[in-house]
């Protein structure tokens, strides 16, 4: 099954627990059998209402193929870690997953342009 998890961390983080607790869920992900298809680390953004007193956070996305069962221990290690403010996991039907695959390409392929134009100038 195709899944989809974004999860905010509280802002209060420097980069290094930023990218530390990110490690963690994705090694839930991986300890449990699913393969990460994809990262996306949206970095600081601001919410739409506070959380926790709190007007930012630092968003990250990830896509993962895994079995159904994985969901229920994911969720259970955002809930016990403090740093995240919230998360959600959802199962990705075909065309959200053709979109994502699409998605991905075009990302690749706009950084691709841009590694390319940078070598020109230089």
């Amino acid at each position: 099954m195709h899944y989809e998890t974004v999860f905010i961390l509280t802002p209060v983080l420097s980069d290094q627990q930023m990218k530390e607790a990110v490690e963690k869920f994705e090694k839930v992900m991986t300890d449990n059998g699913a393969t990460i298809v994809n990262e996306e680390i949206w970095g600081l953004r601001k919410l739409a209402y506070p959380i926790q007193k709190k007007s930012t956070g630092f968003y990250t996305l990830v896509e993962f193929d895994a079995d159904p069962t994985i969901v229920k221990k994911l969720e259970t290690a955002f809930r016990r870690d403090e740093r995240v403010l919230r998360f959600l996991v959802f199962r990705l039907d075909k065309y959200a997953a053709e979109y994502a695959a699409k998605r991905r390409s075009n990302r690749a392929a706009k950084v691709s342009n841009t590694v390319t134009e940078e070598a020109k100038e230089n």
